[in-house]
């Protein structure tokens, strides 16, 4: 049976039709998830074709919990780095001081998984491939609903109706834009701007296994290595005008905010590809609700949790699976469904949002005696007796 004829009939009844908004993480889980309670998924996607690589993340909790049920974990976990180092360099390049990998892995706790973007992408796309319809260079260009169903208007003028649209399409979600209004109604700026990108190989001298990191006031450069192949880098600095930056474009927005940084950061600066560069404001996205009527936003194109705070990825992925048990409790109430799920996530999203507001000084300390308190915890963490202690305080998940 084809994509196209599946009916998937639970109890003689034909199946659901979702149309889902991007093929992103969230959008991926969401498909699989709902292809799993019976629903037939359509995903569009902008770009082209799958994206691959994107920043570095710890993936646990409700995401792993969730990719459990979804059956998707030990495919996660094939890919996990297992330990790694946290090497913070001068700017130079020069070593300053090591969290070694035993000490990581007992901040992180039991079940963090280091992973790209991309890994977890990757395992999605891998198992929902062949269950759901995905078109990728597709856009949506309009959104119509009644109390029986939503008509989407695609970009090439064609339309479809269904059950059900997940808007996952990001912190730029056009579903948003149609249904709930324009984005700077929504999006609240942390006066930070993130670029990320991946690499052909690691830097000369850099350690292997490594998160090897150069910070200085208000700028952070990384350089992840989570295996042959999968290797990343990463800049976040503070700017008073988030957008001005972004006008620049990467590469010569990168290269006036890291003056002095030498090691690797001239070298891949100067050969930057700016077409490859996951460049973006750091920002969250704050809303009273998440649905209407029979459309709903999941992920970054709901609350964008930002950098700074962490965990995007598996609460990602933890949404979507409770957005498809919802559905499955309430078959024959769309509506209700999304108002229940939305009640069960609005805490640890209002939370984690939180947290993503107070941790600014972490990820680029505004002065020297932010980077100070960054770092004391980090040095104290070499020692195992206190390492307990602080992996309650500390937080590594998805940054």
């Amino acid at each position: 049976m084809t994509k196209e004829e599946f009916a998937g009939a639970r109890g003689g009844r034909t199946a659901r039709r979702v149309i889902v908004v991007g093929a992103g993480i969230a959008g991926l889980a969401a498909a699989l998830r709902l292809r799993q309670a019976g629903w037939r998924p359509l995903v569009v996607e902008r770009a082209p074709a799958r994206r691959k690589g994107g920043y570095a993340v710890v993936f646990s909790g409700v995401g792993a919990a969730a990719a459990g049920r979804m059956g998707v974990l030990p495919a996660l976990q094939a890919r996990h780095v297992g330990g790694f180092d946290l090497a913070y360099l001068r700017a130079d390049g020069r070593p300053r001081f090591t969290v070694p990998r035993p000490t990581v892995g007992r901040l992180l706790g039991d079940g963090g998984l280091a992973l790209l973007r991309g890994d977890i992408e990757a395992v999605l796309y891998e198992a929902v491939r062949d269950q759901a319809e995905i078109r990728f260079g597709a856009t949506v260009a309009g959104v119509r609903q009644d109390a029986g169903g939503v008509d989407v208007t695609f970009g090439d003028g064609s339309s479809e109706r269904a059950d059900l649209l997940v808007g996952a399409d990001g912190l730029h979600s056009s579903v948003r834009d149609l249904v709930f209004g324009p984005e700077e109604h929504f999006r609240r700026d942390l006066n930070h701007v993130v670029a990320a990108f991946t690499l052909d190989r690691l830097p000369d001298g850099m350690p292997e296994r490594a998160f090897s990191t150069i910070t200085a006031v208000g700028r952070t450069f990384t350089v992840a290595d989570l295996g042959p192949g999968r290797n990343a880098a990463f800049f976040t600095y503070g700017t008073a005008d988030p957008g001005a930056e972004l006008a620049k474009g990467p590469r010569r927005a990168l290269r006036q905010a890291y003056p002095g940084f030498g090691w690797t950061v001239p070298d891949l600066l100067a050969d930057l590809r700016e077409e490859d560069v996951y460049f973006d404001s750091v920002s969250q996205i704050v809303m009273d609700r998440w649905s209407r009527g029979r459309v709903v936003l999941l992920g970054d194109a709901a609350w964008c949790l930002s950098l700074f705070a962490g965990y995007g990825s598996s609460l990602a992925v933890g949404g979507a699976d409770l957005l498809g048990a919802e559905l499955e409790r309430r078959p024959d109430d769309v509506p209700a469904a999304l108002r229940a799920w939305q009640t069960g996530l609005r805490q640890e999203v209002t939370e984690r949002q939180r947290k993503g507001r107070a941790n600014t000084g972490v990820h680029a300390p505004r002065n020297r005696l932010e980077l100070l308190l960054r770092d004391l915890p980090l040095r104290l963490a070499t020692f195992p007796p206190v390492t307990d202690l602080l992996s309650r305080h500390l937080s590594f998940h998805d940054t």
